[in-house]
């Protein structure tokens, strides 16, 4: 690297939450005018700080990774954060951000409607870009579905909560309590995913005595259809192959899938839907790709004919060469033209839990920690998380990655959040004024 192209690292690195703001600006400028327009829920008579003050405060809540509503009074009680906060936002400033409490009480009160509607419109504005075209999968849109359990503990912070008891049956019997969300996020290549939908994992006493496995599998089934259908209804015309895992395996969820005309990769384990395996098997003949992939179409499946494929993996361990074998069913017929197109969607899965739920619950944020013992609030505070995740991922790729600033997962957050307190002296710092590099 010259010296001119250190000079220049050196000055972009300079000040993070602008150059954040700037990759946010780009992208989906209207974000702060969509936290004005919410409804807002409250009278307008009593009322200190404007709904676009509340979820702005939200908002760089989650780009700066704090992982509790007290470290934001703390942290947004400097000056200088007061001030540069009120300045990107483009507010009047006052003397203070909002209190956390005083933002619990809002996402109280506030439709969690209202942030799927900004969820919605930045998945549009994405889709709409010649940016991400390169993302798709045979023309359409990949669209990743999983679960995970959020927060967890001895208290049922509410109603929603679902439990797990431990030890049944014996003296040392316990019960703990946990929430779970079924996630949905489209994914625009080079490690780029967005939340799409999220549907919470709901209480239901008709799981109460059942095994711990069969509460994921029935509560995930049936989380699923009404995924499925707030995806269906949110984007009616959008083109769609749904990628799960091996629980999707399933009549209802094909069903669902051929109702709403979208395609599906799903990851295939011999252990459920065993008779697809049985099937392939007995098959004299396999269509084949090189010596690591192997397909055939039409194999039937309870009501429906499948396509399965198999892939096998070849990796270098400790200088040891290691093997590993998967396959996915698929609605889309395999030809030896794309089947490496739908091995490489079907190893996409894992993008969900990578830079999904692994990031946001150890490395950019804790979506794993209940702010609130509110379940609307709860459920605000997440899709906050989504929207200002995906910003944040727009900004690590094209402003960090682009102009070869390598950083540490864990330190983004915390170099972002350190950056807000920093002295703003040119008016580039706020507008959305791109450096050079960015535009490549």
């Amino acid at each position: 690297m010259s010296r001119e192209q250190e000079r220049i690292r050196k000055k972009l690195e300079k000040n993070p939450v602008a150059e954040c703001n700037k990759i946010q600006k780009r992208f989906y400028p209207g974000l702060f005018s969509k936290f004005a327009g919410v409804k807002d829920p409250r009278h307008q008579s009593y009322i200190d700080y404007s709904a676009k003050t509340m979820l702005g405060s939200l908002y760089y809540k989650c780009i700066g990774g704090l992982s509790s509503m007290q470290e934001m009074t703390r942290k947004f009680n400097d000056e200088k954060v007061v001030g540069n906060l009120y300045t990107f936002l483009g507010e009047h400033e006052q003397e203070y951000l909002p209190h956390g409490v005083t933002v619990n009480e809002f996402l109280e009160r506030l439709d969690p409607e209202e942030l799927e509607k900004i969820q919605k419109d930045i998945v549009y504005s994405m889709v709409r870009r010649k940016t991400f075209e390169q993302a798709k999968v045979l023309k359409k849109w990949q669209v990743i579905v999983d679960a995970t359990e959020l927060d967890e503990g001895y208290k049922q912070k509410n109603e929603n909560y679902l439990s797990r008891c431990y030890n049944r049956g014996e003296k040392t019997e316990f019960t703990k309590y946990h929430r779970s969300v079924l996630e949905a996020k489209i994914y625009f290549e080079n490690n780029l995913v967005c939340s799409i939908a999220s549907e919470t994992i709901e209480n239901s006493d008709e799981y109460v005595n059942k095994s711990d496995e069969e509460v994921k599998q029935d509560c995930e089934s049936k989380a699923f259809v009404r995924l499925a259908e707030k995806i269906k209804k949110k984007f009616p015309r959008l083109p769609i192959v749904i990628t799960a895992d091996g629980l999707y395996v399933t009549q209802r969820v094909l069903q669902i899938c051929k109702e709403y005309h979208w395609d599906y990769i799903i990851r295939y384990k011999e252990g459920r839907a065993s008779s697809i395996a049985e099937e392939y098997r007995s098959l004299p003949e396999k269509e084949t790709v090189g010596t690591d992939i192997e397909y055939q179409n039409q194999i039937l499946f309870q009501d429906f004919d499948v396509n399965l494929i198999y892939y096998k993996e070849k990796r270098i361990v400790k200088g040891r060469g290691k093997e590993t074998e998967f396959a996915w069913v698929t609605n889309i017929e395999i030809t030896k033209n794309n089947a490496r197109k739908i091995v490489k969607a079907g190893r996409n899965r894992w993008k969900i839990e990578n830079q999904g739920f692994n990031r946001q619950k150890h490395w950019q944020g804790n979506i794993g920690h209940a702010y609130s013992w509110d379940e609307r609030a709860q459920k605000n505070h997440y899709l906050m998380e989504q929207i200002a995740d995906f910003m944040k991922q727009l900004y690590e790729y094209f402003y960090l990655e682009k102009n070869e600033i390598k950083k540490l997962q864990k330190n983004i957050s915390s170099e972002l959040l350190a950056s807000f307190g920093r002295q703003l002296t040119e008016t580039e710092d706020i507008e959305a004024k791109l450096h050079k590099a960015d535009l490549n």
